[in-house]
Formats: C-alpha cells, sequence, structure tokens
C-alpha cells in the first residue's frame, strides 16, 4: 500500500530532465504565503469578501460548495447520502476502471461552473491557483496515496494552441509544488482531437478516444496521478490510463477538481 500524501511531505530527489519539477526546494515555504495574506489579503472568486489565509474564497462560500465526500473510490462518482464513502459503484463493479483510484475535491455543479468556467476559458490564473488548492485540500482529506509523478491529461496541440494553456498542468501545479512531486509533460501525447464525449453513449465514448493518447518517451516509474480539471464520463481519463498501464506503470490514480454526478 503506497502511503498517503502528506502537508508535511518535502522534495526528497532530483527530477528526471523530462519532468516539469514545481517543488520550489524551500522546506516550509508557508512563511511567504502568510506573509503575502498579510500584505494583499486573499479575496473570495465567488462574493468578494476576505478569503481565507491562502485561499481566494471566504468560510461561507467554501462551506457551500458541493464538496465530493461521498464518492466511489475507484471513479469518483458521488453516491448517494446513505452509502458509505470509499464503496465501490454498480458501474465500477461491472465495469472496473483502469486506474486504481480516483479522487474529485467537489460535485461539478452550482459555482463549480463559474470556477472552472473562469481558469479554462477565461484565463484567470487566480482561479486556477485555487482549484488546485482545492485539490490539494481535498487530496489531504480523502487520504489519497502518493504517487512517484503527476501526469496532467494532456490537450491535443490544436487544442492547446486556441487555448493557450493546459488548465490540467496548471491545476497539478499545486499539489506538485506543495508535495514536492515532478510533473510530466513530455512523456504522454494527445495524438488524436476527439468530439466531446456528453451526450455520447458508454461504447461511442470508448471508440471517441480510443488511441487518443501515446508515451512518447519510457517512465521509470510505477505509480503515476493523472490530473484534469472535470471528470465527465471517466472515459478519457480510462484511456489515457490504459496507455500508461500498456507502456508499464502499474498503479494508475486520478485526481480531479470536480466529478459530473
Amino acid at each position: 500500500m503506497p502511503p498517503s500524501i502528506e502537508l508535511a511531505d518535502t522534495p526528497g530527489h532530483e527530477p528526471s530532465p523530462v519532468c516539469c519539477n514545481v517543488a520550489m526546494g524551500v522546506a516550509d515555504p508557508r512563511w511567504l504565503g502568510r506573509a503575502l495574506d498579510w500584505l494583499l489579503p486573499p479575496t473570495c472568486a465567488l462574493c468578494g469578501a476576505t478569503g481565507l489565509p491562502g485561499l481566494d474564497l471566504c468560510a461561507g462560500c467554501l462551506a457551500e460548495l458541493p464538496h465530493n465526500r461521498v464518492a466511489c473510490s475507484r471513479c469518483a462518482q458521488p453516491l448517494s447520502p446513505g452509502q458509505v464513502d470509499g464503496a465501490t459503484c454498480g458501474s465500477c463493479q461491472r465495469h472496473p476502471p483502469p486506474f486504481a483510484a480516483a479522487h474529485a475535491a467537489f460535485r461539478y455543479e452550482g459555482p463549480l461552473h463559474t470556477l472552472v468556467a473562469g481558469a479554462k476559458f477565461r484565463g484567470r490564473t487566480n482561479l486556477v491557483r485555487l482549484l488546485g488548492t482545492c485539490l490539494l485540500r481535498a487530496l489531504v482529506e480523502q487520504g489519497a496515496a502518493r504517487p512517484e509523478l503527476i501526469v496532467p491529461v494532456p490537450l491535443h496541440t490544436a487544442r492547446l494552441r486556441e487555448r493557450g494553456y493546459n488548465q490540467a498542468l496548471e491545476i497539478a501545479r499545486v499539489p506538485g509544488r506543495a508535495l514536492g512531486l515532478p510533473i510530466d509533460v513530455r512523456s504522454c501525447a494527445r495524438v488524436r482531437a476527439t468530439a466531446p464525449q456528453m451526450g455520447l453513449e458508454r461504447a461511442a465514448r470508448r471508440r471517441n478516444v480510443r488511441g487518443a493518447f501515446r508515451v512518447t518517451s519510457a517512465l521509470a516509474v510505477r505509480h503515476v496521478a493523472l490530473v484534469d480539471d472535470v471528470v465527465t464520463t471517466g472515459q478519457t481519463a480510462a484511456e489515457l490510463a490504459k496507455t500508461l498501464r500498456r507502456a508499464g506503470v502499474a498503479r494508475v490514480d486520478l485526481w480531479a477538481v470536480a466529478r459530473t454526478p
């Protein structure tokens, strides 16, 4: 069983040259965050009130967000209130996904639409950092296993040119920096543009993403965490996980800011 993530984790190795290592090399950077909070207090991205320390959300808005605290352990699908957190949903029992565990901070509903749209399509870097921080908090709260490497779900080059940045990579920088984990942006590529998954049946979803990813260089690790902003059907992440496992990765986990109910 891999060790769980702890915020006290610090970098302990030199990154591979194929990795974008976001660890800052500072044993405890929290003093800098406290100083910045004092000089420039956080502002809630939803209501404009003063935010919590290190977070652009106030206590009230944070409490009202749709936290995904009762969810399937394999796909992070929200479960019914009467079910037990960490149980496996019926879909995963019938069709086990290729990732060993999945964690999503929120259900994709309500104000999450506003936060994700601002980060994804409007280039609001403060919202990207906010979503990354919320993901980090959820990983710690949910006892996520510590991987050796983070792989943000890659965009096709055409989509990357259109948007200008990969929101999954920018979100991944926050847990990567806090946990001292390297982020690999070179070993896996999206080689085929795909249509949106929404509205497609299960078989059509699988066909839509089949062959969409390719491992372009060897990964000398056994445990990888994929990072994405929103998981809708899970088929895109599943296809990437299959690609990584065929390349020799023993365990793939999925980390997402939000999961569609």
